[in-house]
């Protein structure tokens, strides 16, 4: 019995991975057919159609909670968290700048089922824009000589402000120098040798 070699034969001892090309080919194409798949399945239905941006008919309220403290706990609702709630989004802003660019960004406007094109405006809309712009501005507004009627009467207002002001000075000069006067009992001054405890002043 003589064996060849170090090994005997039908053994495996190179040490290196060998590839079954099969099966990796079969893993490939069984991957590509799930995504294919996935992908049919999101182009089913239809595309989503957006309206387009629009103005907002509120006010941004950025200045109600300026300047206020707050006492924040770490199990308070997302709502009475610091900073500004997102009631949309649900999420928390932690200052107004950011909140702006939160309202006025993509997801934003995406919850609210917006895209982020405005709508073209049409002939009409401009025309009636541009009249409208007329309109306003040929009503009279503000001449030079309303301008100087204003400053003049308000000239005038301060000059009456200042008059009753000396005028209430005077009397509670008048009102203080006669409450001196009955304090101080002309016998007591006559005993001690002086006409009064009031400066010399007068």
């Amino acid at each position: 019995m003589s064996q060849s070699g170090n090994g005997a034969s039908g053994i495996d001892n190179t040490f290196r991975k060998k590839f079954d090309r099969e099966e990796y080919l079969q893993r490939a194409r069984d991957r590509e057919a799930k995504e294919e798949a996935r992908n049919k399945s999101k182009s089913n239905g239809p595309p989503v159609q957006r309206k387009p941006l629009k103005h907002r008919d509120y006010e941004v309220d950025l200045e109600s909670r300026l300047g206020k403290t707050q006492v924040v706990t770490p199990i308070a609702p997302l709502s009475q968290q610091a900073g500004y709630y997102c009631s949309v989004c649900e999420c928390v802003v932690k200052d107004s700048a950011n909140y702006l660019d939160h309202i006025n960004g993509k997801k934003h406007q995406r919850a609210l089922g917006m895209s982020m094109r405005s709508e073209r405006a049409t002939l009409e809309q401009v025309q009636q824009r541009f009249e409208v712009l007329k309109k306003r501005k040929d009503t009279p507004g503000f001449t030079e000589q309303d301008f100087d009627e204003r400053i003049l009467k308000q000239q005038q207002e301060e000059e009456e402000r200042k008059r009753q002001r000396r005028e209430k000075k005077k009397e509670k000069k008048k009102e203080k120098a006669a409450e001196d006067e009955t304090e101080i009992d002309p016998d007591v001054a006559a005993m001690m040798g002086f006409g009064g405890f009031g400066s010399s002043k007068k």
